[in-house]
């Protein structure tokens, strides 16, 4: 394939656009972004007193599941695939 043919084909191909309203995810930004605002979330829970160390246990994992399930269904529309 030439390069006149390689710029016909590219041509070809309908362009994104952030006018379109595609913008391209980064998922693993999107994910460790949502356990970082968990994990500041939970620090500031404790910092005014309204949980204790000992809930700790229980308010670490949030973040964490919160973030996994941000990064699935970000990916979701990726797995799917076309569908003709």
């Amino acid at each position: 394939m030439s390069d006149t043919d390689q710029t016909q084909v590219l041509a070809n191909e309908p362009r994104r656009s952030y006018a379109a309203g595609v913008h391209p995810i980064n998922v693993a930004h999107l994910v460790m972004g949502v356990a970082f605002v968990g994990i500041v979330v939970i620090w500031a829970l404790i910092e005014s007193g309204t949980a204790g160390s000992s809930d700790l246990r229980w308010l670490l994992p949030i973040p964490w599941v919160a973030a996994g399930a941000v990064g699935l269904i970000a990916t979701a529309p990726r797995l799917r695939g076309s569908r003709d």
